[in-house]
């Protein structure tokens, strides 16, 4: 059996995510004749051809894509593993969770103010990130456990805990007529002319075909709806960003979203099954969601 190593499978990912040999140098920081060698190496030691080599260019062989999309997690998992081995040693232990920013705010407040109540309770420190990117995170070790959502998150891999299970709001400018009702469907809000819905990246990173703005950030988001360009499906209790211009309607046939508490299924700490505990007997379904930033009109004169 070959066996691969970490430096081999960082110059194959270059090469493979520029499929250019020179930018992939650069990106590295080494000379391209060195870079090209060890690639040859590889493909020799493995004995297949990773990649097909011509006049137009570089691209992947069948085996290359294979490999390709192994060496990621594996690159993720080694990268992990410094990470966890340097925390574990460190002479305060700390929880690293991560949350979408803005994402489940109520919930993470009453969460983080539970697990502080108990007694030698680890201190929690929370990693903000954008939508998508909690599963990164706890691959690559930068977190410890992640609040997600079943089913739009990646859960593979890991175990997961649910929490909190919640219908869906349309966030639509405050001066569209949608603003006026008191609840939508998805076929409503899915093929409003002016107001197309907003594409979020899928787990691998495309985006789904349609009319509307490919988005990535809640900021980003959020300015496009409050100038009219595009409305969004988000769960409920993800209100708690909304802005002034916009105005939040239920979405009756939406499918439920669950908050979920979530680790890799290989990296089980006491710390982490303190707070796992800790979640499941604090009454997080219980919580109030939050009250509209802005209302165009009464509900009961819409």
């Amino acid at each position: 059996m070959e066996y691969l190593e970490t430096r081999e499978l960082r110059y194959f990912v270059a090469v493979a995510e520029h499929l250019n040999f020179g930018r992939a140098a650069d990106q590295l920081r080494i000379a391209q004749p060195p870079l090209s060698r060890a690639i040859r190496a590889l493909e020799k030691r493995l004995g297949v051809q990773l990649f097909d080599r011509d006049r137009r260019g570089v691209s992947l062989t069948a085996a290359g894509a294979t490999l390709l999309r192994d060496a990621g997690p594996a690159l993720d998992s080694v990268a992990a593993a410094a990470r966890r081995t340097q925390r574990a040693a460190a002479p305060k232990r700390k929880l690293v969770l991560a949350t979408k920013a803005g994402a489940s705010h109520e919930l993470l407040r009453r969460l983080l103010d539970a697990h502080a109540r108990e007694q030698d309770a680890t201190p929690i420190d929370v990693l903000l990130c954008e939508v998508g990117e909690q599963a990164k995170l706890l691959r690559s070790g930068q977190a410890d456990v992640a609040i997600m959502h079943r089913p739009v998150d990646d859960l593979v891999g890991f175990h997961a805990e649910s929490l909190v299970v919640e219908g869906q709001v349309a966030i639509v400018p405050a001066n569209h007529p949608l603003a006026q009702r008191d609840a939508v469907t998805m076929a409503e809000v899915s093929n409003v002319p002016d107001l197309p819905i907003a594409r979020w990246p899928r787990t691998d990173g495309t985006y789904p075909d349609g009319p509307g703005p490919e988005v990535r950030t809640q900021s980003q988001l959020a300015q496009l709806v409050a100038l009219g360009k595009t409305l969004l499906v988000i769960p409920a209790s993800s209100r708690a960003w909304q802005w002034p211009e916009h105005v939040a309607v239920p979405v009756t046939d939406a499918p439920d979203i669950t908050t979920v508490l979530a680790w890799p299924a290989n990296h089980s700490t006491p710390e982490i099954s303190a707070l796992v505990t800790t979640a499941l007997s604090t009454p997080l379904a219980t919580m109030q969601l939050p009250a509209p930033v802005m209302e165009s009109t009464p509900p009961g004169q819409r």
